[in-house]
């Protein structure tokens, strides 16, 4: 996407106002007006900020996205955004940072096998002039009460950032394109009956090799999964995250791996962290004679983009879509 445009919403601003949003709570949080200074917990919230067009008004992140890990049209601004972390935010820092945003993908979810820090109270918040807005997608998904199946959620958070910062066209732009995207998927695929559909395994390579942290059917990955014409391996599970034991992967023997590893700072070291991951599971005795390994179906596609909401879930839909059938989607 070219260049920010942050004040192409101003009509619609003044006409849209106020917004009200809510969090996995139910607490509401109205903004009277577009924020003028955000902060965002991490690239995937920056992204999409990117994406809108509100960008310029992005004034500090954590858990930055390194060179070259953003599509290319974006990465040139992602750069200039001020790191406040390369990890979790602290406290201080957050409430000290003049923000009057703060967008907050995790909640106080658990992330790579640690809490998230010491997060600031909603007295402590409000006291700093700092309203928060949760991807609920991901931060509430732990509190879900049934499946995901789709990405309306994400859709929703989309729809919802655009909402309050002022860029609601780009935000409708934005779903409409993953909408034909996950549609086009669905048109070729959905004919297939289940049974006949491959089996997924998704392999969160930084959570820990010893015992497999895997995604159950409450997160965003399975909507992922399950859209692209894959039956996951764990969908099952009744949360969002668990650990199990390699005995269930392999008596499970998936037709296809994903090999999902997080953002680690910049493309080259993300292309080691997954070389890692495709030696560890052809060598390693518990996965090496697994049906996907032997037959070369590893998917090197990024953790984030599976799991967290944005405009790359839809575009990870289509890439496994075309993977596990190439004669059916092009």
């Amino acid at each position: 996407m070219d260049g920010d445009s942050g004040t192409a919403g101003s009509t619609q601003a003044a006409e849209g106002f106020p917004v009200t949003v809510s969090d996995c709570s139910g607490s509401t949080t109205t903004f009277a007006k577009a924020p003028a200074k955000i902060v965002t917990s991490n690239a995937s919230s920056l992204e999409l900020l990117l994406r809108l067009g509100a960008g310029s008004r992005v004034s500090g992140t954590g858990w930055p996205p390194g060179r070259g890990t953003m599509p290319a049209a974006l990465d040139a601004q992602a750069q200039k955004v001020k790191v406040l972390s390369r990890t979790v935010i602290p406290k201080e820092k957050l409430l000290g940072s003049g923000a009057d945003l703060y967008i907050n993908t995790f909640g106080a979810m658990k992330m790579g096998g640690g809490g998230m820090g010491d997060v600031p109270s909603e007295k402590e918040f409000a006291a700093a002039g700092i309203k928060q807005l949760q991807l609920k997608t991901t931060a509430c998904a732990a509190k879900a009460d049934r499946p995901v199946t789709d990405l309306a959620a994400v859709e929703e958070d989309i729809t919802s950032l655009g909402a309050v910062t002022a860029t609601a066209d780009r935000a409708r732009a934005l779903v409409d394109g993953m909408r034909a995207k996950v549609d086009a998927v669905r048109k070729a695929v959905g004919t297939v009956p289940m049974s006949r559909r491959p089996t997924y395994f998704l392999f969160d390579f930084d959570a820990g090799t010893k015992q497999p942290t895997v995604v159950c059917n409450r997160q965003i990955a399975h909507a992922v999964i399950t859209l692209a014409g894959a039956r996951d391996i764990f969908a099952d599970c009744d949360d969002d995250r668990r650990q199990v034991g390699w005995e269930d992967v392999v008596a499970k023997n998936p037709d296809w791996i994903q090999i999902a590893v997080h953002n680690h700072g910049s493309a080259s070291a993300n292309k080691r962290a997954f070389d890692d991951a495709h030696t560890w599971l052809r060598t390693n005795a518990a996965t090496k004679e697994l049906k996907a390994v032997r037959e070369g179906h590893l998917l090197r596609i990024g953790l984030e983009r599976s799991t967290i909401a944005g405009v790359a879930n839809a575009d990870t839909v289509e890439e496994i879509a075309k993977a596990l059938y190439p004669d059916k989607v092009r």
